[in-house]
């Protein structure tokens, strides 16, 4: 028993000359860690900000997707809504629109359906604070958190 004490001994005193423990070893930082998968922020609403770096012309659509994957908002002039899945990997697919009739100026128009079509074939998303990018091969929309 006495030279198990002895053996302890010199393994602690070795540990704490070498400045580590058998308790508190450190992680092995070489090995990369797996980034988490970034959630869809559901129930909450942005505005856009701008479509393919230009800004949006009279009121600025809206964009919420809501916990039954329900999207819905303002685009520019009319209101839509339409079904949206968050997918792996920052996807998103988004199905056809369901839209209210009503008629703006030329040029309010042309930037909702720019928006719209955006919005329709968009295939990834991100966040980066407060701010949601969506963007596909019609565009790049930016938009940001509202009230």
């Amino acid at each position: 028993m006495k030279a198990f004490r002895v053996a302890a001994f010199c393994l602690m005193a070795a540990l704490v000359a070498t400045g580590t423990s058998a308790s508190a070893q450190q992680p092995d930082n070489s090995v990369p860690q797996p980034m988490r998968e970034k959630m869809f922020p559901l129930d909450v609403s942005y505005v856009a900000v701008s479509l393919n770096g230009r800004p949006f012309p009279g009121e600025r659509p809206a964009v919420m997707l809501d916990s039954n994957f329900r999207l819905r908002g303002f685009a520019g002039c009319n209101n839509y809504s339409a079904i949206a899945y968050p997918q792996l990997e920052q996807g998103i697919a988004v199905g056809p629109f369901a839209l209210t009739k009503r008629s703006c100026e030329r040029e309010i128009m042309n930037a909702e359906q720019a928006f719209l079509l955006a919005l329709r074939t968009a295939q990834k998303w991100d966040t980066n604070g407060p701010t949601l990018t969506i963007s596909g091969p019609n565009g790049e929309i930016r938009l940001e958190r509202s009230l």
